[in-house]
């Protein structure tokens, strides 16, 4: 047997693993790291989040991500260059947290990668009769695992592509796993660049579990505040938004993509939602002369109304449950009101109340793709009907 072969099925043997949890967003504010311990695995997985970091991204790393992202043309020499080069920023960051952490890659088994995605593209969107889903997630397993020192389990959405899914959210694995109780039906729900919750009943039937994109979670905000208001990465506190007045022309106009009549479960990105998208809702509404304020107000109700709408989609026929949510969107409270306002017999809670840090979960839960990479697969979670093929995911990259 390899030595390889031989030190995962050790790792596999073991009562509990030391995985490190990368998420790298669309909102390319930095790298996100969870240093978890796992024991189990399956519905009987138990987390502990023992450190966490946000290692913020420098105009370095910005500029050369957005140079490629989201973009049908880009240089594909600069593409293929970034493919190495963000697994070696990643790797030197998971070592610089190791080093403040005061521990050593031998103290930690596995890291789980998500990489960070530069473009999404399922079949709806594209629409190219005999193509298929496609994704694509740049940041080398094998130089993030040579990097560090560290067995390094990457790519995970290619698994689910193949298997007939759409490569998101993958969310829903881990949310299943960790997050379903017969005491409450739950949404878990995560409002990153792009939203998206998991529909977790108290049944604990995995066939009626699903997951979905919503639309725009922070991604428009995001890019307005960064293209004209030098040196701000988001709208804080939500200070511009606040000082605006919805456009409801603008609205209506946002609302009017064919995405939001699609059925759950879809995905979708910054590939169509994005700057243009908001010039050309402008221009069918004749809202060109509005204020930076009034424009943020806007896009702020428009992920508020889009979020709001799926969970009264999703809990029409029921009278009780709660929503867990996560994403840096809970740290924005003109969005956090507006859903409290618009569901107030709901009650919003964050994964804090799950013991789950919910800036880290999004880390948290590719550590758990990861476990189950290696020392799961016993518990068999699929729902095809809703585009969830029952897989393990993950390409392992050895150290050596």
């Amino acid at each position: 047997m390899h030595r390889h072969i031989a030190h995962l099925y050790q790792l596999a043997a073991k009562p509990s693993r030391t995985v490190i949890g990368l998420m790298s967003g669309t909102s390319l504010d930095g790298l996100d790291v969870a240093l978890c311990q796992l024991t189990g695995d399956g519905l009987d997985t138990q987390v502990q989040l023992l450190r966490f970091a946000t290692v913020d991204y420098d105009d370095n790393y910005k500029q050369r991500v957005k140079a490629v992202f989201a973009k049908r043309d880009v240089d594909l020499q600069a593409l293929t260059l970034l493919n190495p080069w963000i697994a070696l920023q990643h790797g030197r960051m998971i070592n610089q947290c190791l080093a403040a952490w005061q521990l050593s890659a031998h103290d930690v088994d596995l890291i789980a990668s998500h990489g960070q995605t530069v473009y999404h593209c399922p079949k709806r969107q594209h629409q190219l009769q005999h193509e298929g889903n496609a994704t694509l997630q740049l940041g080398d397993g094998d130089h993030l695992a040579v990097a560090t020192g560290i067995t390094t389990i990457s790519d995970f959405r290619q698994k689910h592509i193949a298997a007939g899914g759409e490569g998101a959210p993958l969310a829903v694995y881990g949310d299943y796993l960790l997050f379903s109780s017969q005491h409450e039906n739950r949404i878990m729900l995560n409002i990153g660049g792009i939203a998206n919750f998991t529909w977790l009943p108290q049944t604990l039937d995995a066939g009626a579990v699903f997951s979905s994109d919503i639309g725009p979670g922070n991604t428009l905000m995001d890019a307005y505040i960064q293209r004209y208001f030098p040196g701000q990465h988001y709208d804080k506190e939500a200070k511009v938004a606040a000082a605006g007045k919805v456009s409801e022309p603008l609205l209506m106009a946002l609302k009017q993509d064919d995405f939001f009549a699609l059925n759950f479960p879809k995905t979708t990105g910054p590939e169509v939602f994005n700057l243009a998208y908001l010039a050309q809702a402008q221009h069918a509404s004749d809202t060109l002369d509005l204020s930076h304020a009034d424009i943020m107000a806007t896009l702020n109700r428009f992920s508020a109304d889009m979020i709001i709408a799926a969970i009264q989609q999703t809990t029409a026929q029921l009278d009780k449950f709660v929503i867990y949510a996560s994403g840096g969107g809970i740290h924005n409270p003109l969005l956090m009101k507006q859903l409290q306002q618009a569901l107030p017999e709901v009650c919003i809670k964050t994964t804090a109340d799950l013991a789950i840090n919910p800036d880290a979960k999004e880390a948290v839960l590719f550590a758990i793709l990861a476990n189950e990479c290696v020392a799961g697969g016993k518990q068999k979670f699929s729902n095809a009907r809703e585009g969830i093929p029952g897989v393990t995911m993950g390409k392992i990259s050895f150290a050596d």
